[in-house]
């Protein structure tokens, strides 16, 4: 991703950290609370509750 986006609490993101600082990450990717529920019914993805 190359711009800045909001996360917000129970969004799914992907994430690759720092080679030369592991506290810190990228953001690859962002699912939002419909895209999770997608994922979910279709397998990609095992729900929390």
């Amino acid at each position: 991703m190359k711009k800045r986006i909001w996360i917000r609490e129970g969004d799914v993101v992907i994430i690759i950290p720092w080679e030369f600082q592991n506290e810190k990450a990228d953001v690859v990717w962002r699912y939002t609370g419909p895209q999770v529920d997608w994922l979910q019914r279709k397998g990609f993805l095992k729900g929390s509750s």
